[in-house]
């Protein structure tokens, strides 16, 4: 089996996750994704973040896909960092090849993840183009320290055999919404009061 593992907040999931999901799919040529919807980002606010059940729901309603598969998984076994969720599963699944998928936006700020060098070593890293970041992710302190461990796009669908460490960025179709910008709106008074 060729997973591949897309974590965060999805809160709220949208459709440029589900896009996310699909595009990793076919490029990498995938068997499935699991969206691992987490308990929250150590390296974010969680006043706005809403209850994990509830994420968790959304997500699967969203995805709505027999090869995209949504867990609360790092939740139910106490998992606050990537590292230790990616170091389980490869651990209790050894023979599935696990591909960790990212957005550009997180590559950005990889550097400041809990033993962030250690997860590029644990398994190959889809990162996945967003509006605005393509610059500060392939120029960021991880991209440069990785360098000489990213391959070709037009080999992505060899990551899941390779070794890691090796990433790929993948340009493509891409969404602008962000789950910020949609709690922002909901949360922004109606302008006709």
């Amino acid at each position: 089996m060729r997973i591949g593992l897309f974590g965060g907040s999805f809160n709220p999931a949208h459709d440029g996750h589900r896009l996310v999901a699909l595009q990793c799919l076919k490029r990498l040529d995938l068997d499935a994704v699991w969206l691992l919807v987490s308990p929250g980002n150590p390296l974010k606010d969680h006043s706005a973040l809403a209850p994990l059940a509830q994420r968790v729901t959304a997500a699967r309603a969203l995805m709505n896909h027999a090869r995209i598969a949504v867990t609360g998984f790092e939740a139910e076994h106490g998992f606050r960092y990537t590292f230790e969720t990616l170091s389980f599963l490869r651990s209790a699944r050894s023979g599935t090849r696990f591909v960790w998928v990212m957005g550009a936006d997180n590559l950005h700020q990889f550097d400041r993840w809990e033993r962030w060098q250690d997860i590029a070593g644990l398994m190959p890293m889809a990162i996945y183009d967003r509006p605005g970041s393509t610059l500060r992710a392939t120029f960021s302190k991880a991209a440069v320290a990785l360098k000489e461990y990213r391959i070709a796009e037009e080999e992505a669908e060899t990551l899941a055999d390779r070794q890691p460490p090796a990433w790929v960025y993948l340009h493509g179709m891409v969404s602008r919404q962000s789950s910020s910008a949609i709690r922002a709106s909901r949360n922004r008074p109606d302008a006709s009061n």
